[in-house]
């Protein structure tokens, strides 16, 4: 019986379905490893297939590929660590999310997740069996207690496992990011390390994959609940735990990461989920409206973070309601972030289409309608110069607008991707200001500034009309983003967000703004998730919807 063990933490960034990648990755993480002296690498849930996988579990052709590179990995470890890795298996007909122990050059064994998601973006119950409550793994003379993600969300799995003789629980993870989550995680983590009394190992993935991004921020908490190592968010690597068996049970040390403010987590969130979004689908790079405005200015500075300031153009495109102030502080933006900026004016589109539906329009007055044709006018051209030469259309409107539908379809809604959809239009200047003022790591910005405060602090508009601003059509977004808080995020009753101090009227304006703006939502693109209720997959309400009111 062993009393000392060397288990390393492999932080990776898999691409789904890239079974052939993902085993490189793997296999270049062991390698670290073996030069620490690791005796086990513990990786992150379904790092073979990719998480989520979704339903490419459901063809044959991709279970039978992700099979083999199991095996052809398992083969490797006839000398050297072994690996604790996670893939689709198929056991007795059924497919199941599986965590698989490589070692002397076989599957030494195998254990299938119990508790299977099926809420918010996680559907897993529809594509995986469930597996029974998992027993312990003997691995060189200590019992690995293994609980694959969402089983460590629950008591039973754990109880199960220190009832039949586990030693430590080690904990598989695709864990996605959500500004408030790693509290939780770190709560549920305790709760089971002071049911059992046993230490906790959780290993998470890092990297965007759609409109998921996981943080990684892998951790040990050890038997009195303390956290004993953990490594840092957003990157990849690889850290070795040091154990020892005392008296009291196995005790570990490792390094530890600083910690995170919350405003740093939602950005490299962004910043990660655009440059994977981005990069595993091959795009050269990014075209953006750059308008003068805090929102298309934040986004191209994501986008120089992520990418390089050398993949991102912007285009200012001014109409006849473009005010000089707006002109100048692209300009500036384009500046501080090194990036090409060019300015198509959209004067000739706006009278092409006047002339063109006169006689449609006669007697009647100028309204959104000519707006919208604006809005419209700049997507059509963003969208040729894709077309043309290959960068993806970066979306730049954020959830207060995306929620209250002050948004244009086949206008400012165009694009693959939109960084801000589920950032408040308040959380867009408290980022602005403070990427103004420190670059997080990993980013490829400027270290100062990356737009003027006058961006930051002067009236939010739409430039439409002569003298527009937002608050002319929705409520101050202090207020807004409030509401909308307690209505999306809170699934509250208009009586319940009332309760919280806001105006009945304002509150059943911004509800029906919401319900009605339902089916501008389904025709966005794709964007970052951050928040614990995202549009999307997590927040599904139906278009045609005759509920009207709520008390």
């Amino acid at each position: 019986m062993s009393d000392d063990l060397s288990i390393a933490l492999a932080q990776i960034n898999p691409i789904v379905g890239d079974v052939v990648g993902n085993t490189r990755l793997i296999r270049d993480a062991r390698a670290k490893a073996v030069e620490m002296g690791a005796d086990l690498v513990v990786f992150g849930e379904l790092c073979i297939s990719g998480y989520p996988p979704e339903d490419l579990v459901l063809k044959g052709s991709f279970l039978d590929t992700c099979e083999t590179a199991v095996q052809e990995l398992a083969a490797e470890t006839v000398s050297g660590p072994a690996m604790l890795i996670g893939s689709p298996w198929r056991v007795g007909g059924k497919t199941h999310n599986a965590a698989l122990l490589l070692d002397h050059g076989r599957v030494a064994a195998t254990r299938l997740k119990h508790h299977l998601p099926n809420y918010g973006v996680f559907d897993e119950a529809r594509v995986f069996a469930h597996g029974p409550a998992p027993g312990p793994i003997s691995f060189r003379g200590i019992r690995l207690g293994v609980m694959i993600c969402e089983d460590m969300w629950f008591a039973d799995v754990a109880e199960t496992l220190v009832e039949s003789g586990a030693e430590m629980l080690v904990v598989p993870n695709g864990s996605p990011f959500e500004a408030d989550k790693s509290g939780i995680r770190l709560e549920h983590a305790r709760s089971r390390v002071e049911e059992t009394g046993l230490p906790l190992i959780y290993v998470n993935q890092v990297g965007g994959q759609d409109e998921l991004v996981f943080d990684g921020a892998s951790f040990v908490v050890d038997g009195d609940g303390q956290v004993a190592a953990s490594v840092a968010p957003w990157g990849s690597e690889v850290v070795l735990t040091r154990w020892s068996r005392e008296a009291s049970g196995w005790m570990c040390e490792g390094p530890k990461a600083a910690p995170t403010s919350r405003l740093e987590g939602i950005y490299q969130a962004m910043v990660i989920g655009l440059r994977d979004y981005v990069t595993k689908n091959r795009f050269p790079g990014v075209v953006l409206g750059l308008s003068g405005g805090i929102d298309s200015a934040l986004c191209a500075a994501v986008a120089v973070d992520a990418l390089g300031a050398d993949k991102v153009w912007a285009v200012m495109m001014p109409s006849p309601y473009t005010s000089t102030e707006s002109l100048e502080d692209a300009a500036a933006v384009a500046q501080l972030l090194g990036i090409r900026l060019d300015t198509v004016n959209i004067g000739p589109a706006m009278a092409a289409y006047d002339a063109m539906l006169a006689p449609m329009f006669a007697g009647r007055e100028p309204d959104s309608t000519e707006e919208n044709l604006q809005s419209r006018a700049r997507g059509v051209t963003l969208m040729g110069l894709s077309n043309k030469f290959g960068p993806m259309v970066l979306s730049t409107g954020n959830k207060s607008e995306m929620s209250c539908g002050y948004a244009t379809l086949y206008g400012d809604m165009c694009g693959g991707y939109a960084v801000l959809k589920d950032i408040y239009k308040t959380t867009v200047f408290a980022l602005s200001s403070w990427r103004n003022h420190q670059r997080p790591p990993g980013c490829l910005g400027p270290m100062g500034a990356v737009m003027p405060d006058r961006v930051i602090t002067k009236p939010p508009s739409a430039e439409l009309k002569p003298n527009q601003t937002d608050q002319d059509t929705l409520p101050p977004y202090d207020v807004l983003d409030g509401v909308l808080e307690c209505l999306i995020e809170g699934e509250m009753s208009v009586f319940e967000a009332c309760a919280k101090g806001f105006d009945e009227q304002t509150v059943r304006r911004v509800w029906r703004m919401l319900d009605r703006a339902e089916y501008k939502r389904r025709q966005a693109p794709p964007g970052v998730k951050v928040s614990s209720k995202s549009f999307g997959r997590e927040r599904r309400y139906p278009i045609t919807n005759a509920f009207t009111s709520q008390i």
